[in-house]
């Protein structure tokens, strides 16, 4: 079988923030901007708590059957959950959604490459 690689997204809100929470968070907040976002296996944090409470997981899992993308998922969640815990953020709204990059659609330059190699084939 062929390894699959599975992009899990986990978004959610930070709930009731203490004072020195939010703190915390504001002060580690350049190394979990938008602009710095990445799937990766250990998962990457990113928040604006400066303009509102939300924040995002990006998790990059990998698996070779279709059932695999579920328990990915379940993994996810659960890292995201323990890191949220071990640092007693409260957090609510938490949602997940997964995408198996095997069943994406190519792109245009994909594409066009992809045709290319088949002619010359």
């Amino acid at each position: 079988m062929t390894t699959r690689a599975f992009r899990i997204t986990i978004r959610g809100a930070f709930g009731e923030l203490s004072a020195e929470q939010r703190a915390e968070l504001l002060s580690n907040a350049a190394q979990h901007d938008v602009l710095h976002a990445a799937f990766t296996p250990e998962g990457h944090l990113s928040y604006d708590l400066a303009a509102r409470p939300f924040f995002t997981f990006r998790f990059l899992e990998a698996g070779e059957a279709d059932e695999d993308i579920l328990k990915a998922t379940a993994r996810a969640e659960a890292a995201a959950q323990a890191w949220l815990a071990e640092r007693g953020y409260r957090y609510k709204n938490l949602k997940s959604q997964a995408e198996d990059l095997s069943q994406a659609p190519l792109g245009k330059r994909q594409r066009r490459a992809a045709a290319q190699h088949a002619d010359q084939s």
